[in-house]
Formats: structure tokens, C-alpha cells, sequence
């Protein structure tokens, strides 16, 4: 397995992280960790897809985003002592991480300082996603942002090409796009008599990744 958020650190960095790595397996529904746990461990996804949610005012589960392989979670925990996780990770399938334990990490980072390299770019990199989403959420309008988790999404679930079935709810998608259940069912409504995606229960399939791609840019602010 790769991860490519592992890219272009030393070898030898990414060989030691690894070696300390426990492999840890999740049943569909499992629970990683709840929001306001101790974070004690980084993930790294090997297999499988987990969910991201967080709980709202109004007392509703928000789904935030999908991981999955090659993707990482919990990085916190390797960074400050007295973290508590900040959302709760669920895993939407049977799943695999490697999981690095901070007390370890710490350990390795006394005879392997370039391993740090590692935890800065999983930082940079949930601030690279963070800030997207802050800039798109101003600047984006509520069709393209639908449009655009669905892209997502479908190529995370999907083959190469695009295309893919989404198994997720509309409430997922809107809290995802952080607009309403209402404006995702008519936007998606538009795009299946268009023929660029299925609406099915509890999912959509995206039958034309290309022609998606292009409401986006026509319906763009």
C-alpha cells in the first residue's frame, strides 16, 4: 500500500513511520474513535472507506468528508500530548489502517528526527483541504458544490475513469457541500435528466464524469 501524502519524504523516514505502524482492521459501522476522545494514534487508510462526522447544534450527525485508501486521519495526536479528537471516524465498510501510536512516534523520533517531515505534511495538508473548503464555501455557489462532492466522491469510490456509484444519502451530501437536503435533491433531479448521473435509493451513480464536470463550470459564480 501507498500513501501518497508519503510522496517524496526520505526513504528511510517513511520506512521507519511504517515499521512502527500496527495494522488495525474495522467491520462496516465500526467505530475508530468518538469526537472529544483521547487522540492517542494516527491513522493511515489501507483499505477501505471511513466517514468523518461531527455533531451540530440542532443535536444532527454531519457528515464532513469520506477517506479512503491513502488517505490519514488523527494526525493531532501525534502532535500535542493532550489532544482530543476533534470528529468522529466510522468506517463505512470492512477497513484497514495503520495506526502509529504517539508515545511510539515519539520514541522514533529521537533516533529518526527526519521522520517529523512526515507529521508536517499531514498537517499542511488537512490545512491545504481546510482552506479550499473555507475559499469554496464563500466564493462557490450551492449547484457546483453539490456537483463537485459528487465528482469526488465518485472517483473515490469509483474506477479510474470517473464514473462510480455513491452510497451516500442526500443528507450526507448536503452537509458535505454545506448546503440543504432541498437544494442537493434539485440539483441532482437537474443533473439525471441531463444524463450525467442515477438517482437511486440511498446513492447516485455518475454515469458521465466529463458532462458533470462541465455544470460545474457553466453554474460556477
Amino acid at each position: 500500500m501507498e500513501w501518497r501524502l508519503l510522496d517524496g519524504l526520505p526513504a528511510d523516514g517513511v520506512r521507519e513511520l511504517l515499521s512502527i505502524a500496527r495494522r488495525r482492521t474495522f467491520s462496516r459501522g465500526e467505530v475508530v474513535f468518538h469526537r472529544d476522545d483521547p487522540a492517542e494514534s494516527l491513522h493511515l487508510v489501507a483499505r477501505g472507506r471511513f466517514a468523518v462526522r461531527v455533531v451540530t447544534p440542532l443535536g444532527d450527525s454531519a457528515l464532513l468528508d469520506v477517506l479512503g485508501p491513502g488517505d490519514a486521519f488523527g494526525e493531532l495526536a501525534l502532535l500535542l500530548p493532550d489532544a482530543r479528537r476533534s470528529a468522529t471516524v466510522s468506517a463505512l465498510e470492512e477497513s484497514e489502517t495503520r495506526s502509529v501510536y504517539r508515545d511510539d512516534f515519539v520514541r522514533l523520533q529521537r533516533s529518526h528526527p527526519g521522520v517529523k517531515d512526515v507529521l508536517l505534511r499531514l498537517l499542511a495538508e488537512q490545512l491545504r483541504r481546510a482552506t479550499e473548503r473555507v475559499v469554496e464555501a464563500h466564493y462557490v455557489d450551492a449547484d457546483t458544490r453539490v456537483r463537485r462532492r459528487v465528482l469526488e466522491l465518485a472517483q473515490a469510490y469509483g474506477e479510474g475513469d470517473g464514473a462510480g456509484v455513491v452510497p451516500l444519502t442526500q443528507e450526507d451530501l448536503a452537509a458535505m457541500a454545506g448546503t440543504s437536503r432541498a437544494t442537493v435533491n434539485r440539483v441532482l433531479r437537474e443533473d439525471e435528466r441531463s444524463g450525467t448521473l442515477e438517482l437511486g435509493r440511498g446513492r447516485v451513480t455518475l454515469l458521465d464524469p466529463d458532462g458533470l464536470r462541465r455544470r460545474c463550470r457553466s453554474g460556477s459564480s
